[in-house]
């Protein structure tokens, strides 16, 4: 292999080219892979996330100091009883080094999903779905380079979008709906010419950003970690984490068994659990009861995804039955308890979803479902919005359009979409 790396279907076993690939050109129905030429993991002398740049699915990098940073906890280690807690911290929190001004690991998603975008010669503009973090992560991401994006979110998570510098190439569309109402409607806006659907958990520069979580905090223990616990709303954090986990046992030096895979959903709204629980390869309308009114109720909301990829070749399903694990049902109170202990030990404050994780890893100890004397990794999926707010400037991001649940991209909203489009220099409408 010549090239720094190729795509590669578990389905068919068939390698090719990356041209900013989302599915297999022979049809399967899988996650891609990547497959890099250097199989040993090596640091380089680059900023934030790009320190692991072989293991990325791109050539350059940004010139962004942002990345996950893991140390060793100790007091929320003696509190829990835990002997060797790794947490991985992905926010802000300059003391520590975190320099995610976003304060949500979804910044791992969007620097090398542009990058590779840029790289790949897809052209145009690419288009996210989001429940709020990951767009603000793209916005972001917009602002430091100028790369227009389409991100269209819930109306009620708009407030969430928001950067710290100023962002001028977003089309922000809300939609009065949940954030699948969000998804259907950035599949009506990629219908247009010039548009690229980014491509959720089917991007493997996407899984394998959120990857770096496992690279840095196996580095960090100078081992892999025998239980991984994260908060899940997609579940493509956990399959990151196994196919990152499998690339550093390859490597040979850090361990020889995947760590089991502890995953958390925020109840009431918790399809994965079911469907786990059920032994069903499939999500179905019974693991997702009165959809709407539980997604209204949750505490960490990023976490209701209703499409979750479970039961594709290389999914969350594959990603357990491969590690082991188990995944848990947290309620509102004891994630907001859990958040509250974490302020109190670590002393920042946390992401709702980051939250759930901590609750988790609560309930696992509580219940002997861990032994406390292994290595554990807990990855903090975000933080620091209260420090961010003293140190940090905030740009609102403001929408360009608002539209119902259900709406078709046709008329006066196409048109209108077509302007921004042509405003941003797409070849399609020059």
């Amino acid at each position: 292999m010549t090239e720094k790396y190729l795509l590669r279907c578990p389905g068919c076993g068939r390698s090719f080219p990356d041209r900013y690939t989302l599915n297999c050109p022979s049809g399967c129905d899988t996650l891609l892979r990547t497959v890099y030429a250097e199989r040993r993991l090596t640091l380089r002398s680059l900023p934030g996330i790009f320190r692991y740049k072989d293991w990325l699915p791109i050539e350059g990098h940004l010139r962004v100091d942002a990345g996950p940073v893991s140390y060793e906890s100790e007091r929320l280690a003696r509190e829990l009883g835990l002997l060797h807690l790794t947490i991985t911290f992905s926010g802000y929190w300059p003391e520590r080094g975190a320099g995610m001004e976003t304060c949500s690991f979804k910044e791992l998603e969007a620097q090398p999903t542009a990058l590779r975008l840029r790289e790949k010669g897809a052209g145009g503009v690419i288009q996210v779905s989001s429940a709020g973090n990951t767009g603000r992560a793209f916005c972001q991401v917009s602002g430091l380079t100028g790369a227009p994006v389409v991100v269209v979110v819930p109306t009620a998570a708009a407030g969430r979008l928001w950067t710290t510098v100023p962002a001028e190439n977003v089309c922000l569309i809300t939609v009065d709906g949940d954030y699948s109402d969000s998804i259907a409607f950035g599949r009506e806006v990629c219908s247009l010419p010039g548009i690229v659907p980014e491509g959720g958990a089917k991007n493997v520069a996407r899984r394998d950003g959120m990857g770096t979580v496992m690279l840095d905090g196996t580095l960090s223990a100078g081992r892999l970690p025998d239980y991984y616990f994260q908060a899940v709303g997609s579940g493509t954090g956990g399959i990151a984490a196994w196919e990152a986990a499998e690339r550093l046992v390859a490597d040979g030096r850090f361990g020889p068994r995947l760590p089991e895979l502890h995953l958390s959903q925020n109840l009431p709204f918790v399809p994965m659990v079911r469907a786990w629980e059920a032994g069903r390869g499939t999500i179905v309308a019974e693991d997702m009861p009165d959809a709407e009114a539980s997604i209204a109720r949750v505490y960490a909301d990023v976490l209701t995804n209703r499409h979750p990829p479970w039961g594709i070749r290389g999914g969350v399903r594959d990603a357990f039955l491969a590690s082991g694990g188990r995944m848990y049902a947290v309620g509102n109170e004891d994630a907001r308890d859990a958040g509250r202990l974490f302020a109190e030990t670590e002393e920042i404050d946390l992401d709702p979803a980051a939250a759930v994780a901590v609750a988790s890893l609560a309930r696992a100890v509580e219940e002997d479902l861990i032994d406390p004397g292994k290595h554990i990794l807990l990855n903090v999926t975000g933080g620091g919005y209260e420090r961010a707010a003293e140190d940090l400037d905030r740009y609102p991001v403001e929408p360009f359009l608002r539209v119902a649940a259900g709406t078709t991209l046709d008329g006066d909203l196409r048109d209108d979409v077509e302007v921004w489009l042509a405003e941003q220099g797409v070849a399609a409408y020059a």
